[in-house]
Order: C-alpha cells, then structure tokens, then sequence
C-alpha cells in the first residue's frame, strides 16, 4: 500500500506542475517604438536602438524609416507624391541634425547609352536636392552624383529590374 500511496502522490504532483506551466502566445506583441520627438521623427538619441551612431548611415537610414531611396519612371526624373513623401522625411531629419551632410546619387537602369544615362542620373540627383533645398536643407550641405547604369541594385533585363535601378539614393557624408 505504501508504494501504491507513493506513486499516486508523485503522479498528482505531476499532474499540478503541469497544470502551471506557461503557454506561449499565438502571436506575440509588435516591438515597442521608440519616443517620438516634437517634429514627429522617432527620437533615437544619439544612439539609434543602440545600433547606429549619428552621423552614419544606418542612424540616417533609421532616421527616415528606410526612405533614403527615390524612385523615378522611364526616362523622367520629375518628383511624385511617393517620392515627396521621402524627401520631406529626409529633409525633417536633416532639419533635426543640421551638422550632416549628404550626397544624393542618382541611378539608371541598363538602357540607353553610357552618356545618356549619366546625364539622366544628374537631372535625377539634381531634381531629389532641388526638392530639399526648397524644404529648407542648405544647398551646401547636398552633393549631388550621378553613376548612370554603372551600379546597379537589381540585375537582369527586365521591368521589375529596370524599376529599382532608376532611382536616387541620399547617402551621408563622413
């Protein structure tokens, strides 16, 4: 009897520390976003998520929320509302961080000539600073590139290609 008592007590203490172990959520909560400051950028300090530091481009890229890049149809480099949206948020940072200095490269995509493409890379990179010189941002703190077809992001010789290379890409300066 004493073995059966035994077992029996084991078994119910079993049964109750399974009873209390903790489930996992279906889904877990979204990380939490950090403060946002009076002009409505994220306030990341001088530390951004304790990743990037000012005056890098990762604490840039995190600054606009990944919109340092612009992009442009076939042969244009006119600013639409998409692209605006990022120019105002790039130029909010650099409102927010008046000692950083920035290039804006400008791309095209595989067609048309070498000379061809040079030039329609500056008139993208010159549209992308004009657009944040009129926000405000001082002229001289904006250089301006133009690397044509010469650097893609996307290979291949196709439309969905050809749209991500057609850009123009603000980098800070060190």
């Amino acid at each position: 009897m004493t073995r059966f008592h035994t077992i029996l007590i084991a078994s119910a203490g079993a049964l109750a520390l399974s009873a209390c172990a903790s489930k996992e959520p279906k889904e877990l909560p979204p990380e939490p976003l950090p403060p946002v400051t009076d002009t409505g950028m994220p306030d990341y300090g001088d530390d951004t998520a304790g990743v990037a530091q000012l005056g890098t481009q990762e604490h840039f890229v995190a600054g606009v929320s990944g919109q340092n890049v612009i992009y442009f149809d076939t042969d244009r480099y006119n600013i639409d509302s998409a692209d605006a949206a990022a120019l105002q948020t790039q130029a909010r940072y650099l409102g927010m961080y008046p000692s950083i200095t920035v290039t804006v490269e400008g791309h095209a995509d595989e067609r048309g000539t070498r000379d061809y493409n040079l030039a329609l890379g500056e008139r993208r990179a010159n549209a992308a600073k004009n657009y944040l010189v009129g926000l405000g941002i001082s002229a001289a703190r904006i250089r301006t590139v133009s690397y044509g077809k010469e650097r893609p992001v996307a290979l291949g010789s196709n439309e969905a290609a050809w749209a991500q290379n057609r850009r123009a890409v603000t980098v800070v300066v060190n």
